[in-house]
C-alpha cells in the first residue's frame, strides 16, 4: 500500500542515481547530507571501500593444512592478540560507515524518512516533466509543518509549482490550450501557486478566443472574396500574445488568402472564357475550374462553376442544332466531360440531335425513323419529356406531310383547277402544327400561280399599247395595267410599269417648257426664263432638270446685281467705297462670263487703294497699312502692298539696340 499522491512506478523512468552528485534547484540553496540530520540517515556522499586482507601464511610443504594449524601454537598466540583488536575495528568501522544512495522505485514510503522523500522529489523534480514535477511535489506533501526542512521544502514545492505552470504556458503558446489548462490545474491546492492557476486559465481562454474570433473573421472575408479585408483580419493575429496564433496559424491563413485569391483570379478566367460561345474555350473554363484543390476557398465557387459550363456546351450545342446544323452539335456534346455530372443529359441530347436529322429528311420514313429514336430514351431519363414533345410533334408532321405531298402532286399540272384543288389539300394543314408554316408558303405560292394566270393578258395588252409611245397610247397602257389589284401577284409588276408610261408622258409633255425656257435665257431674258420653268411642277420627270436650270439663271441674275452695285460704289473714289465695291465684285462666280469685266476691274482698284495708302503714309502710317490691308490676295498689287507693309512695321516697331558683351564689361552699343 503506497501513500496518497505518490507514485508507484519509478523504475521505468529513473536511472539509478549517482550517490555522489548534490541536488540543486535554480535559486534555491543546496541542500547537503548535514541538513539531514534530524530527519533520518543522509546519503553517502564517500563510496564505500571493501577491506580486503592480504597478511596470509602459505601452508608448509609435506605438513597437512590442519595439523599445522593445530599444532602451531604460535598461530594461536597471534591469533588471540589479534581478535579483540579486529572486533573492535569492526564494530567502528560498522558505527561509521554511512548509507548509500536509496532506490527510490523500491522504497516503501510510509516508512520512509523525511530525508529520502527530499532526495527523491529533487530527483524526480529534475527531470523537467509535468508528472516528474507533480511526483515530486507529492512525495513532500506528507510532511509536517514543525518539521525543521519545511521552509526549504516549500521552496522547492513552490518553484516546482511555477515551473508547471511554466510548463503549462509552454504548451498553450505551442496550440494546445486543452493540454495547458490541464496541466495547470494539476498544480495542487494547498500550493501558492495555484492562485494563479484560473486567471492563467482565463486570460489563456481569453487571448485564445480573440485569435479564433480573428481567424474566423478572415475566414469570413475569404468567403466572401474580399481579400483586403482578409488580410486586415489575419494581421490582427500578430498581436496576439501566443505564438501559435502568431505564427503558425498566421502564416496559415496568410498561404489560405494567397492561393485563394489566385484560385478566385483563375475561376475569373475561366468564367470570361465560358461567355465567347467557343466549346473549345468552354472546355478549358472547365479544365480550369477542375484544378481549383479541395482546400482553397473557391473550391466550392469552382464546384457549381464546372455544371453551369457543362450547360453552356449543351446550349451552344443546342443553338448549333436549331440551325439544322446536326453534325456539329453532336461533336460538341460529345465533348461534354463526365465531371461536370450531365452524362445522361449529354446522351438524350445525342440521341435527340440524331433524330432529329432523321426527321429533316421532310419524308414519312425520315419522320418515323425519328420517332423510333426519341422512343428510346427511358421515362427517367433528365430529356424524356422533351423527346415525347417531338414525338407528338412528328406524328402530326406525318399527316402533314401527306397532305403536302398530296397538293404538290396536284399542283405540277400549273392549271387554275390543279392548283386550286392543291390549294384546298394544303389548306388541311392546321396553322399551328409543325408542317403549318410550310403548307401556308406552298398555297401562296399556288395563289400567285392562279393570280398570274388570271392577269397577265391585262399586263400584256398594256404593254403592246405603250409601244405606240404617244401620251394617248400611254395613257391607255396605264389605264389597262390598274385593272390588276392591290394584293394580286402581278399588281408591283403592274405599278412599276405604270410609273415608267407616267414619266414618258410628263416628259413629253413637260419638253416643250423647259426647251422655250432655255431659249429665253440664251436670249438673255433670265426673269422669264425663270417663269417659265417654273411651270414644270414638282414631282414630275423634268422637275429636276428645271429646277437645275432655275438655280443657275438665279445665281447669274445675282452676279450681274453684284457687279452694277460695285460699278457704282467704286464712283465715290474713297477707300471704303472701292473697297467694297472689290468685295462685290468678288461674288461674281468665276464661272460666270462677267468675270472678263471683274477681274481687271479689281486689279485696277486694288492700285488706286494702294495709291491711296502710300499718299496716306506719308502723313499717317498707321491709316497707310490700314488701306494697304484691304487689297485683296488675289490682285496683281497685293505683293506691293504686302513689301509696303512690311516698311511702315519697321519704322513703327525699331528693333531694340544691340547689347555688346566683352570680357571686361558689358557696355550698350547707342550709336
Amino acid at each position: 500500500m503506497t501513500e496518497r499522491g505518490i507514485p508507484e512506478d519509478w523504475s521505468s523512468r529513473d536511472s539509478k542515481p549517482d550517490p555522489a552528485s548534490r541536488v540543486s534547484r535554480p535559486g534555491v540553496g543546496d541542500i547537503t547530507a548535514s541538513q539531514f540530520s534530524n530527519g533520518g540517515s543522509a546519503p553517502q556522499s564517500v563510496p564505500q571501500r571493501k577491506i580486503q586482507n592480504t597478511t596470509t601464511t602459505p601452508p608448509q610443504k609435506g605438513v597437512p593444512s590442519r595439523r599445522r594449524w593445530l599444532n602451531n601454537w604460535a598461530v594461536w598466540a597471534v591469533l588471540g592478540a589479534l581478535i579483540p583488536g579486529s572486533i573492535a575495528f569492526i564494530s567502528i568501522t560498522m558505527l561509521l560507515k554511512l548509507p548509500t544512495a536509496p532506490n527510490c522505485p523500491a522504497i516503501f514510503w510510509p516508512l520512509a524518512s523525511a530525508s529520502v522523500r527530499l532526495h527523491c522529489a529533487q530527483l524526480a523534480a529534475s527531470k523537467q516533466t509535468v508528472n516528474d514535477l507533480l511526483q515530486a511535489i507529492a512525495l513532500l506533501e506528507s510532511l509536517p509543518p514543525d518539521h525543521p526542512l519545511h521552509s526549504q521544502v516549500n521552496e522547492l514545492v513552490e518553484d516546482w509549482a511555477q515551473q508547471i505552470l511554466k510548463l503549462a504556458d509552454q504548451s498553450f503558446q505551442a496550440g494546445r490550450l486543452e493540454e495547458a489548462i490541464a496541466t495547470a490545474r494539476k498544480i495542487p491546492d494547498n500550493v501558492s501557486a495555484h492562485k494563479l492557476v484560473e486567471k492563467q486559465i482565463t486570460d489563456w481562454q481569453a487571448t485564445w478566443s480573440k485569435a479564433v474570433g480573428f481567424y474566423q473573421e478572415a475566414e469570413a472575408q475569404l468567403r466572401k472574396q474580399h481579400w483586403h479585408d482578409a488580410f486586415m483580419a489575419s494581421a490582427h493575429l500578430l498581436n496576439v500574445s501566443n505564438k501559435y496564433w502568431a505564427t503558425t496559424k498566421y502564416d496559415q491563413l496568410n498561404m489560405l488568402i494567397t492561393v485563394a485569391r489566385e484560385d478566385s483570379n483563375k475561376l475569373a478566367k475561366a468564367q470570361s472564357l465560358s461567355k465567347n460561345g467557343v466549346a473549345e474555350d468552354i472546355m478549358t473554363a472547365i479544365k480550369i475550374a477542375q484544378s481549383i484543390a479541395s482546400t482553397s476557398y473557391v473550391y466550392q465557387d469552382a464546384q457549381k462553376a464546372i455544371p453551369d459550363f457543362g450547360h453552356k456546351l449543351l446550349d451552344l450545342a443546342q443553338t448549333k442544332l436549331d440551325r439544322r446544323n446536326a453534325d456539329e452539335a453532336i461533336a460538341i456534346a460529345r465533348q461534354i466531360p463526365k465531371i461536370t455530372g450531365m452524362e445522361l443529359e449529354t446522351e438524350d441530347f445525342i440521341n435527340i440531335a440524331e433524330a432529329e436529322r432523321s426527321a429533316w429528311m421532310g419524308t414519312v420514313a425520315g419522320l418515323q425513323s425519328a420517332m423510333s429514336q426519341a422512343q428510346q430514351i427511358a421515362e427517367n431519363r433528365p430529356l424524356h419529356n422533351k423527346a415525347q414533345q417531338l414525338i407528338a410533334r412528328w406524328q402530326l408532321e406525318i399527316q402533314d406531310v401527306a397532305h403536302i405531298q398530296r397538293a404538290r402532286d396536284l399542283a405540277q399540272q400549273g392549271t387554275i383547277p390543279q392548283l386550286a384543288a392543291a390549294i384546298g389539300e394544303a389548306q388541311l394543314v392546321p396553322r399551328n402544327n409543325p408542317r403549318g408554316q410550310e403548307a401556308r408558303k406552298q398555297i401562296n405560292q399556288w395563289q400567285g400561280q392562279i393570280e398570274t394566270i388570271q392577269d397577265q393578258p391585262y399586263l400584256d395588252r398594256a404593254e403592246q399599247l405603250a409601244l405606240m409611245e404617244d401620251v394617248n397610247s400611254l395613257q391607255a397602257a396605264i389605264t389597262e395595267a390598274s385593272q390588276i389589284r392591290s394584293g394580286r401577284a402581278l399588281y408591283q409588276t403592274a405599278q412599276s410599269k405604270a410609273r415608267t408610261w407616267t414619266r414618258k408622258i410628263q416628259r413629253i409633255q413637260d419638253q416643250p417648257i423647259l426647251d422655250q425656257a432655255r431659249q429665253l435665257a440664251s436670249n438673255g431674258d433670265l426673269p422669264a426664263a425663270i417663269a417659265t420653268a417654273k411651270q414644270i411642277t414638282s414631282g414630275r420627270a423634268l422637275s429636276n432638270d428645271a429646277e437645275s436650270v432655275i438655280g443657275d439663271w438665279e445665281e447669274q441674275i445675282r452676279a450681274r446685281e453684284n457687279w452694277r452695285n460695285a460699278q457704282q460704289i467704286a464712283l465715290k473714289g474713297t477707300p471704303d467705297a472701292i473697297a467694297d465695291a472689290i468685295r462685290l465684285a468678288g461674288r461674281v462666280p468665276r464661272s460666270s462670263l462677267l468675270r472678263n469685266d471683274v477681274n481687271p476691274a479689281i486689279n485696277q482698284w486694288s492700285e488706286q487703294l494702294l495709291s491711296m495708302a502710300r499718299s496716306r503714309g506719308e502723313y499717317d502710317v498707321q491709316g497707310g497699312i490700314d488701306i494697304a490691308k484691304r487689297i485683296p490676295r488675289s490682285s496683281d498689287a497685293y505683293r506691293a502692298a504686302q513689301e509696303q507693309i512690311s516698311i511702315w512695321d519697321k519704322y513703327l516697331n525699331p528693333p531694340a539696340p544691340k547689347v555688346i558683351t566683352t570680357p571686361e564689361s558689358t557696355t550698350t552699343d547707342r550709336q
